[in-house]
């Protein structure tokens, strides 16, 4: 009897903070789901059921450009707002959100995309700028054409068969083996059979499901990352492959010349670049497929602009970086693509420094989370015109400079300011040399059907589910 007038007189205790919380915040007035107002388990929840990049694009549609999707947690639709939240010098750092994406405090193991010290981020990333500018994509150019070479020979091997490819599954598998390549020289092995390896493919999605979760309660991180690790068992995770192909890898380097870092420089790089390098680039590919096949007008005249390059020889038959620079109709593709889908579809989370910050005309005190969505700052109107929510390449191929301008400031599908991610520049290399061959060497169609709609799981990275593609040869190619 008493532990149940415990209990009650506990619940009810809670329950009046969090409604003495929400009548006394400062920002009561901020419109959004009536249970956010009170609890971050809205956001739990929403997060759970995979849509939240439409939740969040709906909320601001109703609401306008302000709005909470927590007792603490504020979303923008505003075009001013991103200066302020991310721009170069900004004081505001990264929530404890990103907390969950390494191992729990305390620990010696760092990562730049949770690390939230701002100064400390900057002294971590130096030492890898260089390896990621674009000044060195050209050195990368040999790793990806080898795992082109064998994506298109898997290709060929399924050609005029009638079966539908998983194209989104095989596009993961090829941005895994380009990373290994460019990261240790040597492919994974995704390519050779289509499998998920070690099953790192698998680890990644149950590692972001846990982080994006997790992230939203992280003081809880340490107790839920034991318990995972227990219910996971010695062999749970496919991470072990990759650290231990990383390991070996770096074991055979170590001493073959003067290491400029140390051996957890070397080893954070290489987690980095799998991590999150494999994930964004194969969602990246898969967006700009999907959206071509959903609009042959478009497929048809990037594959004219192609063949025209290739019979002027302003275009080789396997294009490289330097080529595809002066396609813009390739460059118009990949931008819309990746403006539609961006690879991740949450908040960008942000905590506001002491002394408060002003934003979109509302104050906001310290300790208050803001950010921005890039699929709501995607669909901008005010950006982006009255057919936001339509793929239309053309739209970047306009000659007035304010207008672009202004889109290049609002195309955020890689973050924005000091923390922009800093594997962008392979990402867009790739993207870049295969799109192009693709589109050139084969006929592709969905297997649904053109009026056929994918379905995608948001777990931090919006991944595409059950992506089928019909794929057949074409036999009417352009000869250089």
């Amino acid at each position: 009897m008493y532990i149940h007038l415990l209990g009650l007189l506990l619940a009810g205790g809670l329950a009046f903070f969090y409604l003495l919380r929400a009548l006394i915040s400062p920002l009561r007035s901020v419109p959004g789901p009536l249970l956010a107002r009170f609890t971050d388990s809205w956001y739990l929840w929403r997060i759970t059921k995979g849509k939240f990049e439409f939740d969040n694009i709906e909320l601001h549609r109703k609401h306008g450009p302000v709005i909470r999707y927590g007792p603490n947690r504020f979303s923008f639709d505003d075009p001013q707002a991103s200066k302020i939240i991310y721009g170069h010098g900004t004081h505001l750092k990264k929530s404890a959100w990103y907390e969950t994406w390494n191992f729990p405090k305390p620990t010696d193991q760092w990562n730049l995309f949770e690390e939230r010290n701002q100064k400390r981020h900057a002294l971590l990333r130096k030492p890898f700028s260089n390896t990621y500018s674009t000044t060195s994509l050209v050195s990368f150019e040999p790793y990806i054409d080898e795992c082109t070479d064998l994506f298109v020979q898997r290709l060929r091997e399924s050609a005029g068969k009638g079966v539908a490819l998983d194209f989104g599954h095989w596009l993961q598998c090829y941005a895994f083996d380009v990373i290994g390549n460019i990261t240790f020289a040597r492919r994974f092995g995704f390519l050779d059979h289509g499998d998920d390896i070690g099953g790192v493919i698998s680890a990644l999605e149950t590692s972001a499901s846990y982080s994006a979760k997790v992230g939203v309660y992280p003081q809880f991180h340490g107790f839920l990352f034991k318990l995972a690790g227990l219910l996971a068992g010695e062999d749970g995770s496919g991470f072990k492959f990759v650290n231990k192909f990383a390991n070996d890898t770096i074991k055979e380097y170590r001493d073959s010349r003067k290491a400029a870092f140390t051996s957890y420089h070397v080893f954070a790089g290489c987690a980095q670049n799998v991590g999150a390098g494999s994930d964004t680039t194969a969602i990246s590919l898969s967006a700009t497929f999907y959206h071509l096949l959903k609009n042959p007008q478009c497929f048809h005249k990037l594959r004219e602009e192609i063949d025209d390059g290739i019979k002027q020889g302003t275009v080789s038959q396997k294009p490289t970086f330097k080529e595809t620079q002066s396609m813009p109709y390739l460059q118009a593709v990949i931008k819309e693509a990746l403006r539609l889908h961006p690879a991740t579809g949450f908040p960008l989370e942000r905590e506001v420094p002491e002394g408060g910050a002003t934003i979109s005309g509302r104050f906001f005190p310290a300790g208050t989370i803001v950010g921005i969505n890039a699929w709501v700052e995607h669909r901008n109107k005010q950006v982006w015109g009255e057919d936001a929510d339509q793929f239309r390449p053309e739209r970047w191929l306009i000659d007035d400079a304010d207008k672009l301008s202004l889109m290049n400031r609002h195309w955020i599908p890689f973050g924005m300011g000091s923390r922009v991610c800093i594997g962008k520049n392979i990402s867009l290399l790739e993207m870049q040399k295969l799109v192009p061959l693709i589109v050139r060497e084969f006929d592709l169609d969905l297997a649904g059907g053109r009026a056929w709609t994918w379905t995608t799981i948001n777990h931090w990275f919006v991944k595409p589910k059950g992506f089928k593609v019909l794929v057949n040869q074409r036999n009417d190619k352009a000869e250089g």
